[in-house]
């Protein structure tokens, strides 16, 4: 039977990022499907946005993602990101691509590296079309499906799954019934993905 990975998380969560490409070579490592579901933090399952932490709580958020980010390899700039749209509006693009059967993996990894790394405005659909561009899609096609019915209707779906699953926080793991909850827990999914079961 295929090992599924459900996926949920946020392109707009730095931690996310940080945990993406790890996540990608365990799940290949282990022969498992990563199935996407996209949303922003599920405040009614007790997810807190950072901007409403207080700010001890955000400073050592900083401190942590600095850290992990090294350990991860990934490039983080967490300046000079005034003035950046909302960047939710990016998983829709990331929908239409995983609905269309492309390779929504390489898009959502050079989206993340475009917010995060670069501080680029990907809630434009025009920085948006570029870096699908560039990622090998058609980032014309791709920005016209967002519009689409089965685009937003999977984008409200996965919110409700997230809630319905227990989901609170980005990003967080399921599989084989068993939830882990942010990239610093893939250890232990993989630990799962390997036979060892908690």
């Amino acid at each position: 039977m295929p090992k599924t990975i459900d996926y949920f998380f946020s392109i707009g969560s730095p931690w996310s990022h940080i945990g993406f490409d790890t996540l990608v070579g365990l799940a290949t490592r282990h022969g498992a499907e990563i199935k996407p579901y996209l949303a922003t933090v599920i405040e009614e399952n007790g997810g807190i946005f950072s901007r409403n932490r207080p700010d001890v709580r955000r400073a050592y958020g900083t401190r942590d993602l600095t850290r992990w980010a090294r350990v991860r390899a990934k490039l983080l700039r967490l300046d000079g990101r005034g003035g950046l749209a909302d960047p939710t509006s990016a998983s829709l693009i990331v929908i239409a691509a995983y609905l269309d059967g492309k390779d929504w993996i390489s898009l959502t990894s050079a989206l993340q590296h475009a917010f995060w790394a670069e501080a680029r405005d990907i809630g434009s659909p025009d920085v948006r079309e570029a870096i699908a561009r560039t990622a090998g899609l058609d980032g014309t096609a791709l920005v016209r499906r967002e519009a689409d019915e089965d685009v937003k209707a999977k984008w409200v779906g996965d919110r409700d799954h997230a809630v319905a699953g227990g989901v609170f926080g980005f990003p967080t793991y399921r599989y084989d019934g068993e939830l882990y909850w942010g990239q610093d827990n893939l250890s232990f999914l993989e630990r799962h993905l390997g036979g060892d079961r908690p």
